[in-house]
Formats: structure tokens, C-alpha cells, sequence
């Protein structure tokens, strides 16, 4: 299974691609200094094999490396921010509460 995760910005989303084919997609919303996660899909023939965790971290990582805070609209992103502390440290301490975090 070969699996590319890349950013594609004009059309302001993540996309993982499973042997060429579109998967799943992470929309966001950027804005200087912050990048607000509002969606992540994958595919239903592409259920359960973590992609979405994948595509999420991927974008996670990303907005470390620009520097960018973030926001987790998408239940999802919240739920991997929570289930590590690796990824805390992104969602400004002030803005923690009101994602469950």
C-alpha cells in the first residue's frame, strides 16, 4: 500500500492518496499564525486502517514545522490532540477548554 499525504492549499486541505487514489481529505481554514482543522473524511472503501490518524498527525507535524497554532473544530483532530501530549502544546493554553482539551 503506498500512501502520500500532501498539502494541497488552493483548495485548503490535507489529502491522503492510497496507490494514486484520492482517500481522505482534512479541510482547514488558514489564517496568519493559525490554522483551524474543520473536517476530516476518509473514503468508506478505505475505512479502518488508520488513514485518518495518519492524514491528521501529517497535518499536525505540518503546522508545528510553519509554526502555526491550532484550532481543532474537527472532533477528530481534537480526539488526536487528546489522546497524546505530543500534539498539545499546539492548541493555545486559552483556547484548550473550549475543544475539550
Amino acid at each position: 500500500m503506498d500512501v502520500v499525504i500532501e498539502d494541497n492549499p488552493e483548495r485548503s486541505r490535507y489529502e491522503i492518496h492510497v496507490d494514486g487514489e484520492l482517500a481522505g481529505v482534512a479541510d482547514y481554514v488558514l489564517e496568519p499564525g493559525t490554522i483551524a482543522h474543520v473536517h476530516t473524511e476518509v473514503a468508506s472503501a478505505f475505512a479502518r486502517r488508520g488513514l485518518a490518524s495518519r492524514l491528521v498527525r501529517h497535518a499536525l507535524v505540518d503546522a508545528r514545522g510553519r509554526d502555526l497554532a491550532v484550532l481543532p473544530y474537527c472532533s477528530f483532530v481534537a480526539h488526536v490532540i487528546a489522546s497524546s501530549d505530543e500534539f498539545l502544546d499546539l492548541v493555545p493554553a486559552s483556547r484548550r477548554a473550549q475543544f475539550g482539551l
